[in-house]
């Protein structure tokens, strides 16, 4: 049997500053931040928000492209192999499409994006203007996010600490709500004998809220309300 593959990007774009007054956008992830090209930037962006497999990378890189009028110089095979590499893509795999999600989204980190209404305004005007819009398009950047009761739990919790997908998974196991110190998540999550950071996520998988939880993770950032990093073992 063939293995299921999906792919998505982890970190948060920002723009820097150089020396001679131009900006350029960099990811930045785990406290690091890399500097990409032009084209592995819109393999990045199309890959943001999203979980695709890897059929489906090209025409979404096409596409972007496209729209932005830059030029493709060699495969974006090679671009994703090499974000890949530099950790900036991740990837997960499994006999299901689940065990694929699951093995893509349970150990990274899980941050909630934090957009205004304001600034969910002036975003909304600047892309409005630019033509890349409708206004009634514009119009649902203002529209409050509807979340199911795990997804306002996942949200809930990790307000409070940085916790991957395995971890969440755990703390809703354990019916734990506040997370006020380290010293309470070390406990509530790893205060078994079993439990370590490395087998947390082999553990969780048939958990009874594995699958629940999961999809909540992963809907939460197809909406952009979360973003992923990278938790260091």
């Amino acid at each position: 049997m063939e293995l299921k593959k999906l792919y998505t990007a982890v970190g948060r774009l920002e723009r820097e500053s150089n020396g001679c007054g131009h900006s350029c956008p960099v990811i930045v992830l785990g406290g690091e931040r890399y500097m990409v090209d032009m084209q592995e930037m819109v393999v990045w962006t199309a890959l943001n928000w999203r979980i695709s497999k890897w059929d489906d990378i090209s025409c979404q890189c096409d596409r972007l492209a496209s729209s932005l009028g830059g030029c493709v110089a060699r495969p974006w095979d090679a671009c994703v192999n090499r974000l890949l590499i530099r950790g900036l893509l991740v990837s997960g795999c499994g006999e299901t499409e689940f065990d694929a999600l699951y093995d893509l989204l349970s150990s990274l980190g899980v941050i909630p994006t934090n957009g205004s209404a304001f600034v969910r305004g002036v975003s909304a005007a600047k892309l409005v203007l630019s033509r890349r819009i409708t206004m009634k398009q514009a119009m649902k950047l203002f529209h409050k996010d509807r979340r199911t009761d795990y997804e306002s739990r996942v949200m809930r919790l990790t307000h409070q600490a940085l916790l991957s997908t395995a971890e969440i998974i755990k703390c809703v196991e354990q019916d734990v709500f506040s997370l006020p110190s380290e010293q309470v998540l070390m406990e509530k999550v790893y205060g078994d004998s079993e439990t370590t950071c490395q087998n947390i996520a082999s553990m969780m998988k048939n958990s009874r809220s594995s699958q629940a939880v999961t999809l909540a993770v992963a809907n939460l950032y197809l909406r952009q309300q979360i973003i992923f990093e990278r938790i260091s073992t």
